[in-house]
């Protein structure tokens, strides 16, 4: 064990060495934030910069607090789980490293919920629009033009618009929304649309009112889910941190002398990082959960 932290810590000299003519830290950010745009879904500069505007992006006191509240929960856990300050250390770092993660799941949480509300406008308006125009087109055109549409929204709406007039028919642009906001009130909006337009827009004011009312309902249950999923997240996090402090039951039941002796065991250490290493990642798997897209499919 010692010998794998010696390695480790030499690894990490040997980094800084390396890109001594580099800040360190903003080496290890481009290659991390390389990652994220690699594999998010949105890029982690995208939804930080919507998060920003919309005036939820944590602070550089926020941030500093999380760190040391982090920091501190990891070092003295892990102190009191295998009273090596090594060891300790280096959850800090991997702690820390974590944060950076953290920060996108909730930038995106907050961007999905943005998104949402967007889609939400977008076809509760259109709709009401259509009643008046009895044209798709038209109708999309007062919506952009009301401005109550944000970008990415509104950039979307307006390519849609040049589609129509491009292609002479509503099929593509209405394909190209579809594919981009996978919801679910979307598509069947774009699809009764689809069907009116090809049908001729006779008797569609039932269609619409029905269409209007899904979309009603289904805000409803986004909003009600949204709380629940708040609730849930608080008990989740005290759940998963009481699991930490079950090695303390254990070791005042035991007595610290002899916990020191088990210790002393390979077998023990490996079941305590193995313990410590599944419940931080029962916790992250827990944070994905809660911070998934907001009412997509």
């Amino acid at each position: 064990m010692e010998l794998i932290l010696l390695l480790l810590i030499v690894g990490v000299v040997m980094l800084y060495r390396s890109y001594e003519g580099e800040n360190v830290g903003k080496f290890i950010t481009s290659h991390v934030g390389t990652v994220y745009e690699k594999f998010a879904p949105f890029s982690f500069k995208v939804v930080r910069e919507k998060t920003k505007q919309l005036g939820k992006e944590y602070t550089f006191r926020q941030y500093a607090i999380q760190i040391v509240t982090f920091s501190t929960f990891a070092g003295v856990i892990t102190y009191l789980y295998f009273y090596n300050i090594l060891v300790s250390i280096i959850y800090i770092v991997a702690v820390i490293m974590v944060i950076p993660y953290l920060s996108y799941l909730r930038c995106k949480r907050v961007y999905s919920e943005f998104l949402f509300e967007q889609v939400q406008v977008y076809t509760s308006n259109t709709i009401m629009e259509f009643a008046t125009t009895q044209s798709f087109v038209k109708s999309i055109e007062g919506v952009r033009d009301s401005g109550v549409l944000e970008d990415p929204v509104k950039t979307d709406v307006e390519h849609m618009i040049e589609l129509s007039y491009q292609n002479g028919t509503i099929e593509e642009a209405l394909l190209y929304m579809s594919n981009l906001y996978p919801y679910y009130i979307v598509k069947n909006m774009h699809q009764l649309f689809l069907q009116i337009t090809k049908e001729g827009a006779r008797n569609s004011a039932d269609s619409l009112e029905n269409m209007q009312q899904d979309i009603d309902m289904l805000v409803e249950s986004v909003y009600r889910d949204r709380q629940d999923r708040q609730t849930f997240h608080k008990q989740f996090l005290t759940f998963g941190i009481m699991i930490y402090f079950m090695m303390m039951l254990t070791q005042y039941l035991l007595g610290r002398e002899s916990y020191l002796l088990l210790l002393e065991k390979p077998i023990i250490q490996i079941l305590l990082h193995a313990a410590v290493i599944v419940n931080s990642f029962f916790l992250l798997k827990g944070e994905k959960y809660y911070n998934e897209n907001v009412g997509a499919e």
